[in-house]
């Protein structure tokens, strides 16, 4: 049987084409990327962190995807001038998803948000705006066509990332948020120019985790080697499987 990915979902509001209803969601390149790997994505509804243990049973993965900032209450710190809109309930549940994934020992495959979600839910600290980043000399959120690559990473070779990408790669950008501080839990595999973190890891053995703060969904069509992001990730899950 083909692994089933739980793909944590956003909520779309004031959508004029269903007269303003609310519309559970993710983008349509999480959904293809996970079938082009040969997996079920499977949404999941923004829910009662009491539920995530029930949902997690059911699949054989997780995927957290982009969306809105993560509420800096959640690390101690209160909301600046710069912040974008928070959803309190989605963070909720998708830090209750994470905890319970990994207590599961099912494999996490985290990007943009879901990177700075992970990392929040473990005790990190992120900017809330890039801005804030004393060493910023880098284009964050790019003008350039979000299917295309506009800055480089250089990446740990002895890392997933690495076996994937190489030394260095050009990926796309679009973040206001960044990781300050890194979670124990975690080691950091890839850093843009400018030196804020794009890619980490867990270190533990026994945990499979991969996040990354780039769009790699967005690049698929034009840029293959995106995609292996999500093979290597339904792959890290049939091990666990078995």
């Amino acid at each position: 049987m083909k692994p089933l990915i739980g793909i944590a979902g956003n909520v779309l509001l004031n959508n004029a084409d269903v007269n303003g209803l609310p519309i559970t969601y993710t983008p349509q390149g999480f959904v293809n990327g996970v079938r082009q790997a040969d997996a079920i994505p499977v949404v999941f509804p923004i829910s009662d962190p009491t539920e995530a243990k029930d949902y997690l049973s059911k699949v054989d993965g997780v995927l957290l995807a982009g969306g809105q900032d993560v509420s800096p209450l959640l690390f101690g710190e209160e909301p600046s001038l710069k912040l974008g809109a928070t959803n309190p309930a989605r963070d909720a549940f998708e830090i209750a998803l994470v905890k319970e994934a990994i207590h599961q020992a099912k494999p996490i495959f985290a990007v943009c948000r879901g990177l700075q979600l992970v990392n929040v839910a473990y005790g990190g600290t992120l900017y809330q705006d890039v801005s804030d980043y004393p060493n910023l000399a880098v284009q964050h959120v790019q003008l350039t066509h979000f299917e295309t690559g506009a800055h480089t990473i250089d990446i740990e070779p002895d890392s997933t990332i690495g076996k994937i990408f190489g030394n260095q790669y050009v990926v796309n950008t679009y973040h206001h948020q960044a990781i300050k501080e890194l979670a124990e839990p975690f080691r950091a595999v890839a850093w843009s120019k400018d030196g804020l973190i794009e890619a980490f890891e867990a270190k533990s053995p026994h945990q499979s985790i991969v996040a990354v703060q780039w769009h790699p969904e967005l690049m698929i069509p034009y840029d293959l080697m995106m995609q292996r992001l999500f093979t290597d990730f339904v792959k890290r899950v049939i091990k666990k499987m078995i």
